[in-house]
């Protein structure tokens, strides 16, 4: 049993190691973790997600942001980056070096075997207190299924989900159709 005790950070100290960093790490309370880098499948699906927000949304004056983007959730302190993550009003953020987003209206996270436990869970607890988030978008890298979460007035969380190719998602708060088939256009799932 390890009795080395664990060494916390402060914010300032994550985001100061984080711009110079060559990998991506979240924070939490203290603790940096790291980032592992996606299959070929999930770059795929991430690229094409935001392919057709790049189409369908124009000239629009929606922010469009990689998973390059860093997502601060004030109410919690969490740090993460998204896969996707699009803004409907002006973009706010953390300090004035702009890399960390503040108020996401609509984030996607495409779901490894490793991470989709925590995206559904205790990460989608931390992204549901983030007042302009209207729409979280779950998307399976291993087979054709998608689960939208939408923000009702009352303050729940409505799940539509949706498992063919057939099949659209319609995102409302940014004004986008998902077609599942041109979601997984070129992407290799197993039999």
């Amino acid at each position: 049993m390890s009795t080395d005790p664990k060494t916390f950070i402060t914010e300032e100290q994550y985001l100061e190691i984080e711009r110079r960093a060559e990998f991506k790490s979240e924070y939490f309370h203290g603790e940096m973790v790291a980032m592992s880098g996606g299959t070929a499948a999930h770059n795929l699906v991430a690229a094409n997600v935001l392919g057709m927000f790049y189409v369908q949304l124009g000239s629009r004056p929606c922010a469009r942001y990689t998973s390059d983007m860093r997502v601060q959730i004030s109410k919690t302190g969490l740090f993460t980056y998204p896969d996707a993550t699009v803004v409907s009003e002006e973009p706010r953020f953390l300090g004035s070096q702009q890399d960390a987003l503040l108020n996401p209206t609509l984030i996607v996270e495409v779901l490894s075997p490793s991470t989709e436990a925590y995206d559904r869970g205790r990460k989608f607890d931390h992204y549901k207190t983030i007042e302009s988030l209207k729409e979280y978008v779950l998307i399976s890298a291993d087979r054709i299924h998608v689960d939208l979460y939408s923000r009702q007035p009352n303050d729940r969380w409505l799940l539509t989900s949706a498992d063919s190719a057939e099949e659209n998602v319609e995102l409302q708060s940014i004004g986008v159709r998902l077609s599942l088939s041109e979601l997984y256009a070129g992407v290799r799932l197993p039999l």
